[in-house]
């Protein structure tokens, strides 16, 4: 009995896959639309996808095509190809922007450059681009049951850009000693402190900066070493004016003390 119901199973596997060939090999695009959306509704994507990708074009200006261009969107995204998700839903907010599925297209859309977001060590063109796209989500829909969620998206976003721009400072800080320049770890630390500021490295990035002047000053000529230590002052005085009570503060008064005696040897002797 066992024998005979796998037999009969694998009939009707096999059946069920020979029908599928027939439609996929015929020229009835009725056909193709009714067998894709019954295979969409099973979840069995990948085998809807194959028709979708042969009538999408055929039913462009008809009527069904904005439930299909959704479908076929949608069904890149349940098989997690975001790349081509974010842009066919992309597509379907252009094509169809009074639609009633447009609200979910563009979330998505976003939610899918998210998905392609890398680690931060990576480069971040897809973050920006993720980034972009919540925005404009959350402007555009502000009361979407989706904004709480595209905000924590948002934050999570850009707290990655922040810790691989803060990454790259602390980097140029770290070589600088060994390429005999400070000044592009102190500029990485200025665009740091003005482009991110609510940023939680935005300690490290007052304190880096400092650093990197102090640095910067003990390597100098003479004639430039007054003026730099000076330099070096104020950026400490910044970095207490709002981290007073860092853990980093300790070590930042011993770099301040050093730069006080310094400054007083190049005083003039009355």
């Amino acid at each position: 009995m066992k024998a005979s119901f796998l037999l009969l199973l694998t009939a009707i596997i096999l059946s069920s896959c020979s029908n599928y060939q027939k439609v996929l090999s015929s020229d009835d695009t009725g056909k193709k639309y009714t067998v894709a959306d019954s295979l969409y509704k099973q979840g069995k994507y990948k085998k809807a996808l194959k028709l979708f990708e042969q009538i999408v074009p055929v039913y462009r200006g008809k009527p069904q095509a904005e439930r299909l261009m959704f479908l076929y969107a949608n069904t890149f995204y349940k098989l997690e190809d975001f790349y081509l998700a974010g842009y066919q839903f992309e597509r379907f907010e252009t094509s169809y922007p009074q639609s009633d599925s447009v609200q979910v297209a563009a979330y998505r859309s976003a939610k899918s450059y998210y998905q392609l977001s890398p680690r931060f060590s990576l480069d971040q063109e897809d973050t920006y681009k993720a980034l972009e796209k919540l925005q404009n989500y959350i402007n555009k829909y502000p009361e979407s049951e989706k904004r709480m969620e595209a905000n924590e998206l948002v934050a999570e976003l850009q707290g990655k850009i922040e810790k691989k721009d803060i990454e790259i400072a602390n980097q140029l800080l770290n070589i600088a000693e060994y390429i005999g320049d400070y000044k592009p770890a102190i500029e990485s630390y200025d665009n740091f402190i003005s482009d991110h500021p609510g940023s939680k490295y935005r300690k490290d990035a007052f304190f880096g900066r400092f650093q990197a002047a102090y640095e910067l000053a003990l390597l100098s000529i003479p004639s430039l070493k007054e003026e730099r230590l000076i330099t070096a002052r104020d950026y400490y005085n910044k970095f207490l004016k709002y981290y007073s009570d860092s853990d980093l503060r300790p070590e930042a008064d011993i770099i301040a003390a050093d730069i006080e005696q310094r400054l007083g040897e190049t005083e003039p002797k009355s």
